[in-house]
């Protein structure tokens, strides 16, 4: 597994863990996957990242799956699968440091480690609608972002 892949890995346990779980604390569940399974400071570094760039925008996240993609409806996606599509969205759409192409290659990587066999091609199929709007996206995310730390300012 490519070192980077490796750190979305652990990041996609985290989200898996936290939302399936509601009392696991993700800065607990991070450092026990990172005990477990040692990564490079700059790699476990992603891996918080996206942990903590994906968590509080999971719901705005979710939000704009379902918008975009409503083939798929949220509550019939498996939770692994949401987290996947959770991961590359906020990667290609927010932070905007992957290439789109990257991260849905990534998540599709993902998908055949953790989902179904089916998970790939849904992944795919959902990230191709997805990408169809990612500018509009971001825009939308990031209004979002400034809204919410003018209320909490």
């Amino acid at each position: 597994m490519k070192p980077r892949t490796r750190a979305r890995s652990i990041a996609l346990q985290v989200l898996y863990e936290t939302d399936i779980v509601a009392n696991h604390l993700p800065g607990d569940v991070l450092k026990t996957r990172l005990e477990e399974v040692p990564l490079t400071n700059d790699l476990a570094e992603f891996a918080r990242q996206i942990v903590f760039g994906v968590l509080p925008l999971a719901k705005d996240l979710d939000q704009l799956i379902a918008k975009y993609a409503p083939d798929w409806p949220l509550d019939q996606i498996a939770a692994i699968d949401r987290n996947i599509l959770r991961i590359a969205f906020w990667e290609f759409a927010v932070s905007r440091e992957t290439p789109v192409k990257v991260a849905i290659n990534e998540a599709v990587e993902l998908a055949k480690l953790y989902g179904s066999d089916s998970a790939p091609r849904f992944i795919n199929g959902v990230l191709g609608t997805l990408v169809d709007h990612e500018h509009e996206i971001h825009q939308i995310i990031k209004n979002r972002i400034a809204h919410e730390t003018k209320l909490a300012g």
